[in-house]
């Protein structure tokens, strides 16, 4: 068996970064973005009154007058500058006029007769946003994976196609006699595929394309027959079938496919029967069949995968800490990776802790990290964690 650490650097060296390609703006959420991306303009673009109100030159006491000489909106210059004793009437956001230096707001001025006179509550404040407040023109937007306000940074810098990583797509392959798609009616002795529905839901919420595989039954031919539809997917996935029982086929089949097996079992628990490598070219990720196994991997190695291939810099779970809530005992020879609850106490995991128990982890929002023969901790302790 190997460590988690090096398994995942193991998985991470699979995984080669896809192509870029560009896409619409409108099209680009939830995409990577590995360059960054250039603002072509000042935003805003010119200096812009910042309420409704009156452009004006210079700073005035209360009762003074000006003539109103123009108007300017959103989208309408005024052409007129301003000179002394004169005003522009003025909206948010429209281009202050030539020559004005402050807006003063209309609730602080009386209007009449194509005149205003300031009144006794009139303040001193510019209300202006000066041209390029928020960026210059030059200015960049970092790698990173689009949000919906990124989106909107980029129309502001009038960025309408945007490279980005091609998504990576995953086949995801369940195997065993035992399972049945959910909404089937299963035998007494099966079960309903559980793990791929999750797994999918991670990959699309990273930035891949999951295809849900047919189930592969416990017979050599079909799993390969299954395999062998998966090899134009950027990923293969794998689940169940990795270990050591008459009917865990995928370490077989997939040798006499010709894998270049990177490694298999790993010192962890849950996801002691992991294995990866490459088939035909394409890179193979075998997951446990257990739920909570497969599911924990997913996290810890299907993951960084993903983000490797969408050329993300850092790749690999980023942990965190927080204060042990409970005493725990010693850890024997596998890190373990247990499912907990963070609240303003510390993290406390949950007493269960078996592998198949998918109500525990719908509960947890965090995975405790118990290295390889740690010691007891006490309630106090520090103690790295992977949120969920």
């Amino acid at each position: 068996m190997i460590s988690v650490e090096e398994a995942l650097a193991h998985c991470l060296a699979l995984a080669v970064p896809l192509p870029i390609e560009p896409v619409a703006l409108r099209h680009a959420a939830g995409r990577y973005m590995p360059h960054p991306a250039t603002a072509l303009r000042d935003q805003p673009p010119f200096a812009a009154s910042a309420m409704d109100g009156y452009a004006i030159l210079g700073d005035h006491r209360p009762g003074a007058k000006f003539e109103i000489v123009g108007e300017a909106g959103a989208g309408h210059a005024c052409a007129h500058p301003v000179g002394p004793g004169q005003a522009v009437r003025i909206f948010t956001g429209a281009p202050v006029p030539e020559g004005a230096t402050r807006v003063v707001i209309q609730e602080d001025v009386t209007a009449a007769g194509g005149w205003i006179t300031l009144g006794a509550r009139a303040d001193s404040a510019a209300n202006i946003r000066p041209q390029g407040q928020d960026f210059p023109a030059g200015a960049q937007l970092g790698p990173r994976l689009l949000r919906p306000n990124d989106l909107a940074l980029l129309a502001a810098m009038n960025v309408a196609q945007v490279p980005v990583s091609r998504r990576p797509v995953v086949a995801i392959v369940a195997t065993g006699d035992e399972l049945v798609v959910p909404g089937d009616s299963p035998a007494p002795d099966q079960i309903i595929a559980s793990n791929s529905y999750a797994l999918a839901a991670m990959v699309e919420a990273a930035g891949g394309i999951a295809r849900l595989m047919p189930i592969a039954r416990d017979r050599a031919a079909e799993l390969r027959c299954v395999l062998e539809m998966s090899l134009d997917a950027d990923l293969i996935v794998t689940i169940g079938g990795a270990s050591v029982g008459d009917h865990d086929l995928v370490a077989g089949v997939s040798e006499a496919m010709g894998i270049e097996r990177s490694f298999w079992k790993i010192a962890m628990r849950p996801g002691k029967p992991l294995m990866a490598g490459h088939i035909h070219g394409k890179p193979l990720l075998g997951l446990p069949g257990n739920p909570v196994s497969a599911i924990v991997c997913g996290h810890l190695f299907l993951l960084p995968m993903l983000r490797a291939m969408l050329g993300q810099p850092a790749p690999a779970p980023q942990t965190r800490t927080a204060v042990l809530a409970v005493d725990l005992p010693a850890n024997g020879p596998r890190a373990h990776y247990m499912r907990a609850r963070l609240s303003p106490a510390g993290i406390t995991p949950f007493d269960r802790q078996d592998s198949a128990l998918l109500t525990i982890l719908t509960e947890a929002d965090a995975l405790l990290i118990r290295p390889v023969g740690s010691g007891a901790q006490p309630a106090g302790t520090l103690a790295d964690y992977l949120p969920l």
